[in-house]
């Protein structure tokens, strides 16, 4: 099933502002929080597609890939996001409780919901490789793996940071909330505030022996091999990302996300300008005169063009269909082939009598109205 544009999920303009977006999803998340909605499942499912869409057009770099590329610019072709099922409420939580003022659940008099005991949801951090593609890669996608080295959860603690057998208490402070209340004078009067908790770094508990293979941690560094999956149509700059597959949280928490970074390798006679393919052909004074045909190359292999007698340079032959696919499948793009005729430095005693005596012919003397044509063609592909 297609995913919905992220603009109308929000009930937002594409010129939308900054503070429009961010209005629009607290409307939408107040709507269909699962507080007011238990057991709704219609609701639950609306309340992740708003947060992919806020997760998306809230950050500037995501929201140019998306206007640009569509859905495949933010991951969609990749397997992430929060639509794919990549995240849970919790994520969800995580990453946006700050729009409502710290406890995310706890607004509109409904619920209170602070999704494990308030304790704050801990992130792994981002990874970012770059991944360098042919253009027939391109042209069909590709499966890469690849290998990094990354935080993974602990084996011998299962990622809790504790040695074997040993256990947490609560912490004292904040009475294992992982959040400690502020109250501030503010010249609108006293404003209480929730912070995380500087004794137990927002996790509630404290671990009593931590364990000696993650120095209580809950993660190490190791490689991993990682298989992306690559859409046929994507371009140089464009990122894709897989949910989950960053770098784990310490002692427990959500995984970052593994950002992929396109690059294209240089084609050694292919040229690419968006899903079109350009090949500049240059042929000789006989061919251009007689014509013929002649292989040009495509991602899939060369093919045969006919060349019709007095084929002039500037000529343009467009092969429909032998470019590339649009990422978002809106069809294929084009090889355009440039026609270039080559003019001989050096000729042979032979060949320079040859030339001029067809140089007398009228037959290869251009007129005022052949003179006005090829010029005109040269000043269109210019303007």
């Amino acid at each position: 099933m297609a995913k919905r544009d992220f603009y109308e999920i929000l009930e937002v303009s594409k010129s939308a502002s900054a503070d429009e977006i961010k209005k629009a999803y607290r409307k939408k998340a107040i709507q269909y929080h699962p507080d007011k909605n238990p057991g709704d499942k219609a609701s639950e499912e609306k309340f992740k597609e708003a947060a992919e869409a806020y997760e998306v057009l809230s950050d500037p770099d995501k929201r140019q890939r998306y206007d640009q590329y569509g859905h495949a610019g933010v991951g969609g072709a990749a397997g992430g996001g929060f639509g794919g099922g990549g995240m849970n409420m919790d994520d969800i939580f995580s990453h946006f409780g700050d729009i409502f003022g710290g406890h995310f659940g706890g607004f509109g008099g409904f619920g209170g919901s602070q999704r494990g005991g308030g304790q704050r949801v801990r992130r792994g951090s981002d990874l970012r490789v770059k991944v360098k593609l042919t253009l027939a890669e391109v042209a069909t996608g590709v499966e890469k793996k690849i290998k990094v080295k990354k935080a993974v959860s602990c084996s011998h603690c299962n990622g809790s940071g504790a040695a074997h057998g040993s256990s947490s208490t609560t912490c004292t402070t904040c009475n294992g909330q992982g959040r400690v209340m502020r109250v501030q004078q503010t010249i609108l009067g006293q404003m209480q505030t929730a912070a995380e908790c500087p004794t137990c770094n927002g996790e509630g508990k404290i671990v009593k022996d931590k364990c000696t293979h993650c120095s209580g941690e809950g993660i190490v560094r190791e490689d991993e091999v990682i298989t992306i999956n690559i859409p046929a149509g994507v371009m140089e700059g464009m990122q894709l990302s897989m949910s989950g597959k960053g770098n784990a949280a310490r002692r427990g928490g959500v995984n970052g996300d593994l950002l992929i970074l396109v690059e294209e390798e240089a084609h050694p006679e292919l040229i690419r300008d968006e899903n079109d393919l350009i090949y500049n052909l240059l042929l000789t004074v006989p061919m251009a005169t007689l014509g013929g045909s002649v292989e040009v190359p495509t991602v899939e292999g060369k093919v045969k063009v006919t060349i019709t007698p007095g084929t002039q340079p500037g000529k343009v032959l467009r092969l429909r269909g032998k470019g590339l696919p649009n990422v978002n499948r809106y069809g294929t793009g084009d090889l355009l082939v440039n026609i270039g005729v080559y003019i001989p430095e050096n000729l042979n005693k032979e060949e320079k009598a040859a030339m001029e005596k067809l140089s007398k012919s009228d037959n290869v003397k251009p007129n005022a109205s052949a003179a006005r044509n090829f010029f005109t063609h040269f000043r269109n592909m210019f303007e």
